[in-house]
């Protein structure tokens, strides 16, 4: 498993570098025909080529869907200051535990059920894509094209530092904040010009205003920009915001506050863009009775006792949440550091995240 993973790791995977997503695609593709499996290439053109591979077991009507990415978020280059390396029971490097680790994991898990004798009681799919880390623009009709097929649905993402599954995940959105004052010179015509940048201070505190806690909803102000130079009374600014929900109806209701802003001071103005990228994916009945199932499979074969967690990140399994689907995700390796240099993994957790997962698709 550790030899895979430096393979991978070691071939960098950046989302906006389409030949080098492809050559893990390829790594992988390779890996999965090894174990029998019938290989689908969806073509992209900007982004990588996604993969799903169907491996041999019994025919039923609805399978069991391992959702996988393959890029990252670390630009090319990254390996000469942040190198693959074993230390104190870790394992470092870039994407070892978002989400490279997760793969190893995956197939892993599948070669053990195929070489027990003791075939999945159900068929299983693996989907690799290609631009989770960029939105999942590509990728996610096929996600939930899938995901209609599944009885359930694994996502390999990295498990909580304790081990805890994600049975939640808050929705992920954005907008964008465009303001537009009036330049002027700052020293001889400073009252004729409408300061852009001034403007977008009144309306970042009232983004900011905007997050509740006891809902679960957080908006941050993450990105600002504007003016030209000092003594010129800016024209324009802009600004970056995130949005995170959990409960429904939150994004509406975000979405209503963002399109109701007004302008403060007199000629200017504001345009308001944004996208709810990924729903949210709540811990719903689906969910609950997932985790208790898997708990009770854990538990009744490998004497291990699962923990029920979540994040304020999304995945691809946001995707699958509204279509009614039971998603458990953190599916794969355990650690800390997510898109740092300190990123790293626990090695032990690579074996014992298979056999949780060989367990969990022979069981269910």
């Amino acid at each position: 498993m550790i030899k895979l993973l430096k393979q991978l790791v070691e071939t960098e995977s950046p989302s906006h570098d389409k030949s080098a997503v492809d050559r893990v695609g390829a790594i992988i593709a390779d890996e999965c025909r090894k174990l029998g499996a019938q290989v689908e290439l969806h073509p992209q053109t900007e982004t990588g080529d996604h993969i799903v591979a169907r491996f041999p077991g019994a025919v039923t009507e609805r399978g069991i869907l391992i959702l996988c990415h393959m890029d990252t978020v670390f630009p090319p280059g990254t390996l000469k200051k942040m190198p693959f390396y074993e230390k104190d029971g870790k394992i470092f490097g870039p994407a070892v535990l978002d989400m490279k680790g997760g793969i190893v994991i995956a197939l892993r898990a599948i070669s053990s059920i195929l070489s027990s004798g003791r075939p999945a009681t159900l068929p299983v799919t693996a989907l690799f894509t290609s631009d989770e880390e960029i939105g999942s623009h590509t990728s996610r009709a096929l996600i939930e094209s899938l995901a209609r097929e599944a009885s359930v649905v694994f996502v390999a993402e990295s498990g909580l530092v304790n081990g805890a599954l994600k049975t939640w995940r808050k929705g992920v959105g954005g907008f964008d904040i465009n303001v537009k004052g009036r330049a002027a010179h700052a020293g001889g015509d400073h009252e004729k010009g409408r300061n852009a940048i001034e403007e977008m201070a009144h309306q970042i505190i009232a983004i900011q205003k905007l997050t509740d806690y006891s809902r679960q909803t957080t908006l941050n102000v993450g990105v600002i920009n504007g003016g030209t130079v000092s003594n010129v009374v800016p024209e324009d600014a802009f600004a970056e915001v995130d949005v995170r929900v959990m409960q429904p109806g939150e994004w509406e209701r975000i979405e209503a506050e963002m399109r109701n802003l007004k302008p403060v001071l007199q000629d200017t103005t504001i345009k308001v863009t944004g996208v709810l990228n990924r729903p949210p994916m709540p811990y719903s009945e689906a969910n609950k009775s997932a985790f208790e199932k898997a708990y009770q499979i854990a538990k009744d074969k490998l004497g291990m006792e699962l923990i029920a967690g979540g994040s304020g990140g999304g995945s691809d399994g946001n995707f699958v949440a509204p279509l009614g689907i039971p998603v458990l995700d953190g599916m794969g390796a355990c650690g800390e550091g997510l898109h740092s240099e300190r990123e790293y993994i626990f090695a032990e957790s690579l074996e014992a995240r298979a056999k949780l997962l060989a367990a969990l698709i022979q069981n269910w």
